[in-house]
């Protein structure tokens, strides 16, 4: 689930951006309002004065932010902002009270009231100003900090995928030759042996193949697609040894359109033929059950052949490399297990979420 990193702004709109600008302008239009009952010309004139101060002090506020490129060592870049604020307020109190009296016959310096006011504008500018400037480079740090966190976590997480990704490709380049290896072997005893059905298990084969081998890449498929892999399989299998391999499908049509990863059911079928079935001098059956309970999908692929060999705690190179490709699809929220049945064969039970496949 990504994660949107706010842009950076540049320019004027970092400078006098609406983010920047609306504490000061509001602290402005809040001081004016104190001052109305009190205040004996026209209002507009004095929340101009205030507005053009607060807008002057963060236009201060935000060159020195960026200017001069390099700063001396011994200050740092936020003793020039809050300096910058701090000298700027007179300069601009002056400029907003001269621009609004030029009209006047007397200048505001020489008139009491007026340079009272200008007094305190400067006064109360210079005692609050500095303290916002300060507020505003500890919003701009924490903001800065959320914003290379979430840098850092959208990095981390494209990494990750892209480990995942990585090694499912590896796990899923393992189950291809293991899986070509055994059934070509399986085509080369038939042609050793001078089996008359030898040259239409190999076309058979090699349609599945063509069928098969691609999928093999893709990170994810349907168990309709698997099913189909899967028939295929099982019919070419019970061409080379059609006294000794019979199988059953049963699936449940809503199960046909849910997500696995590609060659699931297929490495379960190998791999019940291959230690279940061919071993025994019987040969045996295996049936196939794909059932959906309480949102989960449940495959079972049950054989009848020689049952669990004494194998220490390997799974074997199929069944190993299937379970870390569960792990890395659907985390832990997937099962494989094997169980004996009686009186000989092997239950190769998965159970995995079950998900749709996307429109």
């Amino acid at each position: 689930m990504p994660t949107d990193i706010p842009a950076k702004p540049r320019g004027v709109q970092r400078v006098l951006g609406w983010r920047r600008v609306r504490y000061p302008s509001g602290a402005a239009v809040l001081l004016g309002l104190l001052l109305m009952p009190g205040w004996k010309d026209h209002y507009w004139i004095l929340f101009a004065r205030l507005l053009f101060v607060a807008l002057t002090a963060t236009l201060a506020f935000g060159l020195f932010e960026k200017w001069p490129t390099r700063q001396p060592r011994w200050i740092a870049r936020w003793v020039l902002q809050i300096a910058a604020v701090a000298i700027v307020i007179p300069l601009a109190a002056w400029v907003a009270y001269f621009a609004t009296t030029q009209s006047d016959p007397v200048p505001f310096w020489r008139d009491s009231d007026r340079l009272m006011g200008f007094g305190f504008m400067t006064f109360v500018g210079v005692l609050l100003a500095p303290w916002m400037a300060v507020s505003a480079l500890i919003g701009q740090i924490n903001g800065e900090a959320q914003r290379q966190s979430l840098s850092f976590e959208l990095e981390r997480s494209e990494l990750e995928r892209k480990a995942l990704d990585a090694r499912m490709r590896l796990l899923q380049a393992q189950v291809e030759p293991h899986f070509l290896f055994n059934t070509l072997a399986n085509v080369r005893e038939l042609v050793d042996s001078g089996s008359p059905h030898a040259s239409v298990v190999l076309g058979s084969l090699i349609a599945y193949l063509r069928a098969a081998v691609p999928r093999l890449h893709n990170p994810a498929t349907t168990l309709a697609q698997e099913i189909d892999l899967v028939r295929a399989y099982l019919e070419v299998m019970h061409m080379r040894i059609p006294d000794r391999l019979q199988y059953t499908l049963h699936v449940e049509e809503a199960a046909l359109v849910l997500l696995c990863p590609p060659m699931t059911l297929l490495t379960l079928v190998e791999n019940a033929v291959r230690h279940g079935i061919d071993p025994g001098e019987d040969g045996g059956r295996i049936e196939v059950r794909v059932t959906l309970r309480q949102g989960r999908c449940l495959a079972q692929v049950i054989d009848t052949g020689v049952g669990l060999q004494p194998a220490g705690d390997s799974l074997g190179t199929g069944l190993t490399t299937l379970r870390e490709r569960l792990q890395l699809t659907f985390g832990h929220d997937a099962q494989l297990r094997l169980s004996e049945v009686v009186p000989h064969g092997v239950c190769a039970e998965l159970e995995f979420p079950a998900r749709m496949e996307a429109a």
